[in-house]
This record gives structure tokens, C-alpha cells and sequence, in this order.
């Protein structure tokens, strides 16, 4: 057994553990890197990296649906063979996983160390047969696919987004279990590559989305590549080989099923009840979302494992905040950014800022713009959708969006930045909107907006958008 001491040890080499370390290292302190299993972030080895290269190929394909009405002849001759397509995934995938490999843990050297992290004690923690004593530690295991016990039993008929990218072909029938961000990118990809996809989610909403126009909106377009049933869980049984799924009245019997139903902490393997910090009712670690500290220990937490905000920049936040207090004695509170929430499913489903369902409706304006009339979509052949933005009544502030649109992670990203600065509808919609792009629904939205708040220009007759100047 050997013993070892640190002034900070960091487990988990993911998105959040790589950032964290990263300050540890750059603050000058003595570290450890702990990490169990596959090496590579989960962005990169099986979500968001692999996950757009299959959407990539789909949206290729899908395209040719489009080339008969733009005079472009032989569209229906194109095909797809399913093992290239997944070759080709797995091979940009191994490309980006060698080069976050190549940056962090293969320099290591005996700073990283591979195996399996469990407190024994607070400040305390046993790796294989090495105990090491930290001064800090940081909490950044990551989560896994939720695939429920009694699933178990139809062994390789289960897919994962860990296993779905290592299959060497595609089944020709699949349920989705599962509608948020993952099973709707998926689901659509499967649907665009040829696949029957049956899409099923307990909620009576896709994408956690509140509005309900948007949601409206967005179930009516997502709908058209498969169906949705909405409001009833699955339930599996055997069907001769195959799975039949069951939700409310609908019944389908399948190939195999795309368990997508979210994903659930690694702390499981922690032994976190020996940590010394308080849990909440789901035994996640109570944190400060400022500092990432637990409490008054000196344990951190960062990444997918807070449950907090399951998206990659914010892991990266979570991971430079847990490691920069980590290394230092007293905790510095930051800032967090504004909620940005993108699926990249065609149209894409966006949320900013404050989520509608939070929204107190008696000092809250809405302002909307349907793609319908929208040149630019128009010849996109996009014009469905629809963007909402919302404002504080009084004071014309933005506060969020919800966006079912096309390339409407552009237009996030926009209001993202917008709220974060505190603008108001007037100030935004008096900057250029050129012609003919898809920023122009958010212009269209605003002018929707505007006369719904108590902030007018002046003077009140002079056009909403240009400012006078005397």
C-alpha cells in the first residue's frame, strides 16, 4: 500500500475534472488526477461530439427530400450505407478524444492516477491499494445512462448513448424512450438515416419545454420524421425476439429501444457518505453554486454530477470555479452565465434565461414571431417555427426566449449575450437586423413585444427602431 499527499485531488477526468485540475495546476499546487473507466470526456467519447456527426449524415441525407422542388434531379437515387455512416462517427469521434488525451492525461505523468475513488474518511480517499490524504478535493465522477433494473434482462437490445455509436450497423425498427435533448437528436437522426423510430416520453413535453406554444410547435415539426406518443411511460416485454413497447393505448413492437430517459450520478461507486458533507434527499451534495464548496468543507463539486446545469461550457465553469476555490484557502463567489439550453434537432429547440414556467405572468410580456412569412426560411425551405421572447413588463428587460426555429442556436446565442447585458427590447431591436437572415424573426418578435411594455419611444410616434437624435 502506498500513501500519498496532496494539496488537491481532483476525481473524475471529464470536462469538469480536465478544468479543475487545470487550475490546481496553474495555482501551483501539488495534485492528483483520479479517474475510473473509459478516458475522455463524455462530450467528446459518447455525447454531444459523436451525437453531431450521426446528426451531420441525417441532415445530409434528409436534404435530398427538398431537391425535387429546387430542380436538382437524382435525389432519389441517394442512399446511405448505415455501417460507413457509423464508421465515419466513430472516427471523427476518435480523433477528438486522442486530442483532449493528448492535451491532458497522457502529460501527466504520476500526477494522474488511474482506478476507482471511495472516501474512506473525510480528506481522505482509497485508490486501489494507494490511500491518499488531500487538503482538497474535487467531486467531478460524472453521471451514466438511466437504464432501469428490470430492463437488464434484454441485454444488447437496450442502446445507450455509450453504446449506440459501437454498433456496427443500425436496427431497422427502434423506440425512443425518453424525449429531451438526447432521445429528440437521436430519435431524428434514426428517422432522417431510415430507421422506423417510435418516440415515447412520460411528460406531455419534448425538451423540457414549458411554452406552450413552443412546445405546441415543436411537437408538430418534430412529429413529422416519427411519431410521438407523449404522457404515458414505456413498458418492455418479449416478443419473440423483439421488444414490444407499450405507452397508454399504443403499443409497437420494435428491434431494439434507445433508453434516453436522462442520466444518473456515478457517486454510487464514492462511498460519499463518508465524506463528511451534508446530501440532499437524493444524495446529491448540497454545494453553493457560486463557489462549488460543500458547506464549510473544503469538497467541491463540478459537472454532471451537481445535477445543477448537465451542459458542457457550464461543466468547464463548474470545474475552473470547484478548482481555483480548491487551490486557495478562502472561496471566491462567481458569477454564473445565463441558461443556454440547445437541441440540435432540425428545427433546433433552444431555451434562454428564464424558463417560461417560471415566469410570473402578471409582470411578464411576450413578444412572438412565426417563420411562416420569414424570407430567409422560406428559401431554407424552414419556415416553421416560431420565437417567443419574454421581457419584464415594467421595465422592458429581456429575461428568455424559447425558440423553435432553424439555425435558432445562432439566435440563442444573441439572446444569451443580450440578457446577460441586461438590455431591453427597445435597445435590442435598434440594433441592424440584416436582410434576409433568421435574425429577422427575432426582430419580428421584438416589434411584437414592444407595445406590450411600459417603455415607448420617444418621441411615442417615431418608428419603435431608430433612436432620435434631436
Amino acid at each position: 500500500m502506498h500513501e500519498r499527499k496532496v494539496d488537491v485531488a481532483v476525481i473524475g477526468a471529464g470536462t469538469a475534472g480536465l478544468n479543475a485540475m487545470g487550475q490546481a495546476k496553474h495555482a501551483g499546487k501539488d495534485f492528483v488526477l483520479i479517474n475510473g473507466g473509459e478516458l475522455g470526456t463524455t462530450c467528446a467519447r459518447v455525447g454531444c461530439m459523436p451525437s453531431k456527426a450521426l446528426i451531420q449524415v441525417a441532415h445530409d441525407l434528409h436534404r435530398r427530400e427538398i431537391f425535387d422542388r429546387e430542380g436538382i434531379v437524382g435525389g432519389d437515387a441517394l442512399s446511405v450505407s448505415l455501417p460507413d455512416a457509423l464508421e465515419h462517427v466513430r472516427d471523427l469521434r476518435d480523433i477528438l478524444v486522442d486530442r483532449v488525451l493528448g492535451a491532458t492525461t497522457d502529460t501527466l505523468g504520476e500526477a494522474f492516477v488511474e482506478g476507482y475513488a471511495r472516501f474512506v474518511e473525510p480528506g481522505v480517499l482509497q485508490v486501489g491499494e494507494d490511500t491518499i490524504h488531500a487538503a482538497s478535493i474535487v467531486i467531478a465522477c460524472g453521471t451514466r445512462p438511466v437504464v432501469p433494473p428490470a430492463w437488464v434482462d434484454f441485454g444488447d437490445r437496450i442502446l445507450t448513448s455509450d453504446t449506440l455509436f459501437e454498433q456496427d450497423d443500425l436496427p431497422g425498427t427502434i423506440a425512443v424512450v425518453g424525449l429531451g435533448v438526447i432521445g429528440l437528436e437521436i430519435g431524428q437522426a434514426l428517422a432522417h438515416l431510415g430507421v422506423s423510430v417510435t418516440g415515447i416520453d412520460a411528460l406531455d413535453t419534448v425538451a423540457g419545454l414549458t411554452d406552450p406554444d413552443a412546445r405546441q410547435s415543436a411537437i408538430e415539426l418534430l412529429g413529422r420524421a416519427f411519431p410521438i406518443w407523449l404522457g404515458h411511460g414505456a413498458e418492455l416485454a418479449q416478443a419473440d425476439g423483439r421488444i414490444r413497447v407499450s405507452a397508454g393505448e399504443h403499443t409497437v413492437v420494435v428491434d431494439k429501444v434507445l433508453a434516453a430517459m436522462g442520466r444518473q450520478s456515478n457517486l454510487d461507486w464514492l462511498a460519499i457518505e463518508n465524506a463528511g458533507i451534508e446530501l440532499d434527499s437524493h444524495g446529491i451534495p448540497v454545494f453553493d453554486e457560486h463557489t462549488m464548496r460543500c458547506g464549510d468543507s473544503r469538497v467541491f463539486v463540478a459537472g454532471d454530477i451537481s445535477a445543477n446545469r448537465e451542459i458542457l461550457h457550464e461543466a468547464a465553469d463548474e470545474g475552473r470555479i470547484a478548482g481555483y476555490n480548491a487551490a486557495r484557502a478562502d472561496s471566491t463567489s462567481f458569477a454564473r452565465k445565463t441558461p443556454l439550453a440547445i437541441s440540435f434537432t432540425s428545427p433546433n429547440i433552444c431555451t434562454v434565461g428564464v424558463p417560461f414556467a417560471k415566469l410570473d405572468p402578471d409582470t411578464t410580456a411576450v413578444g412572438e414571431m412565426r417563420l411562416g412569412p420569414l424570407g430567409r426560411a422560406l428559401v431554407m425551405g424552414a419556415n416553421r417555427g416560431i420565437v417567443r421572447v419574454y421581457a419584464d413588463q415594467a421595465s422592458g428587460v429581456i429575461l428568455g426566449a424559447t425558440l423553435v426555429a432553424e439555425r435558432g442556436e445562432n439566435l440563442a446565442h444573441l439572446l444569451a449575450w443580450v440578457i446577460g447585458e441586461k438590455m431591453t427590447a427597445l435597445q435590442l431591436l435598434r440594433k441592424p437586423f440584416y436582410h434576409p437572415t433568421m435574425e429577422e424573426a427575432l426582430q419580428g418578435a421584438l416589434r411584437d413585444l414592444l407595445p406590450k411594455v411600459d417603455l415607448a419611444p420617444d418621441p411615442i410616434d417615431a418608428p419603435a427602431d431608430l433612436e432620435v437624435l434631436c
